[in-house]
């Protein structure tokens, strides 16, 4: 008789509220797999949380559900510990579901490290961002196939990669990825990614989100792979394409630097 195999699971709901000038932890529940820790700040940093998977990566079956909230008012960073794992499957997805709300006045940054697929491996993530009033939201999601310096190509997987954010409950941003087959030889192509082993997608909402078009476009232009990036009511669009992850790291640092007006990144992007 087969015995069915273990299953990492995890689920975490993380909240930030305002206490005076500050913002502190209002609600922390961490199941299975899923933790957080809480950094010391440093100087000119937003308050935070680093989230980690104790289960050193995630493979078909396996299940992570992480909520966070910024309370009115508030400015903090989440941040991922390393970078996510994704593993061969046998047949079932591994499945990361995200839910980020953001309250009027808050400042909110979702700076998850990259994900590294393996070959073989299937992922379905789903994230979903509700934005109140004038809140402001920086994400960043990057996605890195195989990795180059171990001589790793990724010939055979399934990602399924969905965005939605809303404002007050009207949509503003709809984006969905699906990759089925052979990611290396999609990426190869002139128009997807000209030879690229690694994407990212950063997005900046914020009423004043347009005035930081330029300076981002400049920064842009220096990068080692291949960007670009748009602006529209209210929302700033970043896509990359980088030969590795390291090379797609350097550039997402460099775009981050602009967008997050000199503050410093979390110490886990600076290693």
């Amino acid at each position: 008789m087969a015995v069915p195999l273990a299953r990492a699971r995890g689920r975490l709901n993380l909240a930030f509220k305002r206490r005076g000038a500050e913002t502190v932890l209002d609600v922390l529940f961490q199941e299975g797999c899923a933790k957080a820790r809480f950094p010391r700040q440093e100087a000119g940093a937003l308050a935070g949380a680093v989230l980690l998977n104790t289960a050193g990566g995630l493979t078909g079956g396996d299940r992570l559900i992480q909520s966070v909230r910024w309370g009115d008012g508030t400015a903090a960073t989440v941040a991922g510990q390393a970078a996510e794992r994704i593993y061969r499957s046998l047949g079932e997805a591994a499945v990361i579901t995200t839910r980020l709300a953001v309250e009027a006045g808050a400042t909110a940054e979702w700076l998850p490290q990259e994900t590294i697929l393996f070959d073989r491996a299937r992922l379905d993530r789903d994230l979903q961002i509700d934005l109140h009033g004038d809140a402001e939201f920086l994400g960043v999601e990057a996605i890195v196939f195989g990795r180059t310096a171990m001589g790793e190509t990724v010939r055979q997987g399934v990602l399924r990669d969905a965005w939605r954010i809303r404002r007050d409950g009207r949509l503003l941003y709809a984006d969905a990825l699906a990759v089925d087959g052979d990611p290396a030889a999609a990426l190869d192509r002139p128009g997807l990614g000209r030879g690229a082993r690694a994407v990212a997608t950063l997005l900046f909402v914020a009423p004043a989100a347009a005035a930081l078009i330029d300076p981002l476009r400049a920064a842009l232009a220096e990068v080692q792979g291949l960007a670009g990036a748009s602006a529209w009511n209210g929302l700033l669009v970043a896509r990359f394409a980088a030969p590795d992850g390291a090379a797609l790291r350097r550039d997402l640092i460099s775009a981050l630097g602009v967008l997050r007006a000199g503050r410093p990144l979390p110490r886990v992007w600076q290693c």
